[in-house]
């Protein structure tokens, strides 16, 4: 939404580029006219209109942070948890000041207060990790779907701001006495990397600990030449502020650079240890694996980004958020929807998604996973059917992107492609 509304002016004035150039190449002959939707048999693939250079206008799928992981020597990663806060703002000052970038674990929940913050972590170059939604052990630490489910849902937040999609996770609390073998192994399956720290500042182990004990906690003797110090950034951390300065100048006086960390990094982990082992929680079900885990690390993979265009509304779907096979484009409905403006709704009994694409609008597109038809819906009547092709993955529900917006009424798309993105037109 905020990242949205920072780039409105770049959007228009790249799209009035792009139009321009499209009329240039048909009076030219060079370029193909948007091609007419097919009813759903005919399955026909989505042809590319042009090869324009399009400038992309959103975030990638990593993080803008400025690393210094491949460096050799001496380094300090500082990461910050459970903000963005009131207190966050200070932390991005003093950091600023002095040059450096650091790597902030941010909790759902606070995204969501405080989205101008998260956006300024992001713009100015500093690493973002996922710390779940709101940090309750009893709910996070009582089986791996809640906690799974707690991530995936501050991951909407955060990419909903910055269009990125974290990697990097830090378990509230950290690993130790919470993570067991099927919390780690499901964390990996899905495309994240789990990290703890070897340092802890210990300005969170009681209320009110002050600034030159945490200094004190911060300096504690460390046999690796790679420092991940923990400090927090969330409410109630004002000392945590006045320390930072310090503890800075004091990395510094001792030949570390600074440095933020990344997926490819190798992480510090906890080991399992016997109270995770004693919790005896049952481990998810091999189909609520598959459902939800198994293909999420397609999120994270290297690929372009593919920017939809739907009338005046526009958004864009990173690589995992989409599939193209065989020249078709495959789209998870509820996302599509939901950043249209639209609403889904799923019906578990039925097995059923409704989905509406417009916010004004009395008509819902039904789309049936067991039989695979897709009806359209006017005040509650069925209108008519279409035959689909339908797929259920990680825990959403998959359709050709023609169909959808056919049954919608849009009866024609332009698509391209460039060196960094794709893009389709609906109109």
């Amino acid at each position: 939404m905020v990242k949205r509304l920072l780039h409105s002016k770049k959007r228009a004035a790249c799209f009035g580029l792009v139009m321009l150039l499209l009329m240039l190449f048909s009076f030219q002959g060079e370029g193909s006219f948007p091609w007419r939707l097919q009813p759903a048999a005919a399955k026909a693939p989505i042809q590319p209109v042009s090869q324009q250079e399009i400038k992309p206008m959103y975030a990638s799928s990593s993080s803008k942070a400025k690393s210094a992981t491949d460096a050799p020597g001496k380094t300090v990663y500082l990461t910050f948890d459970d903000g963005p806060s009131a207190l966050t703002g200070e932390v991005l000052d003093i950091l600023k000041k002095n040059n450096i970038h650091a790597t902030f674990f941010v909790l759902g929940e606070q995204v969501k207060r405080y989205p101008e913050l998260l956006q300024r972590i992001y713009e100015e170059g500093h690493a973002i990790g996922n710390h779940s939604y709101d940090h309750n052990y009893t709910e996070l630490y009582s089986g791996f779907p809640v906690f799974w489910d707690q991530i995936k849902k501050t991951e909407e937040e955060i990419n909903l701001i910055t269009g990125i999609r974290p990697q990097l996770v830090r378990a509230p609390g950290g690993t130790a006495g919470h993570f067991d073998d099927t919390y780690f192994s499901l964390m990996k399956l899905g495309g994240y990397v789990v990290t703890d720290w070897n340092v802890d500042s210990g300005d969170s182990k009681r209320r009110g600990v002050p600034a030159a004990e945490i200094v004190k906690g911060a300096e504690t003797p460390v046999k690796s030449d790679q420092v991940v110090l923990l400090m927090h950034d969330g409410s109630g951390h004002k000392e945590s502020v006045k320390a930072l300065p310090t503890i800075i100048s004091w990395y510094k006086s001792k030949g570390f650079q600074f440095g933020v960390l990344s997926p490819d990094k190798e992480p510090v982990q906890f080991k399992v240890n016997d109270k995770a082992r004693q919790l005896k929680r049952s481990a998810p079900s091999e189909a609520w694996v598959q459902s939800h885990v198994a293909g999420n690390a397609a999120l994270f993979a290297d690929g372009k980004p593919l920017r939809l265009e739907v009338g005046p509304q526009e958004t864009t779907l990173q690589p995992g958020e989409y599939l193209y096979e065989n020249g078709h484009y495959l789209v998870p409905v509820r996302t599509v929807a939901e950043r249209l403006g639209g609403t889904a709704v799923w019906n578990a009994k039925a097995q059923t998604a409704g989905i509406t694409l417009k916010a004004d609008t009395d008509t819902t597109l039904l789309i049936h996973t067991k039989s695979e038809l897709l009806s359209v819906m006017n005040s509650g009547k069925k209108q008519s059917d279409i035959s689909t092709s339908v797929s259920l993955k990680n825990d959403a529900v998959w359709i050709p992107l023609r169909d959808l917006f056919a049954t919608a009424g849009y009866m024609n798309i332009a698509a391209s492609e460039n060196s960094v993105e794709r893009r389709v037109k609906v109109f």
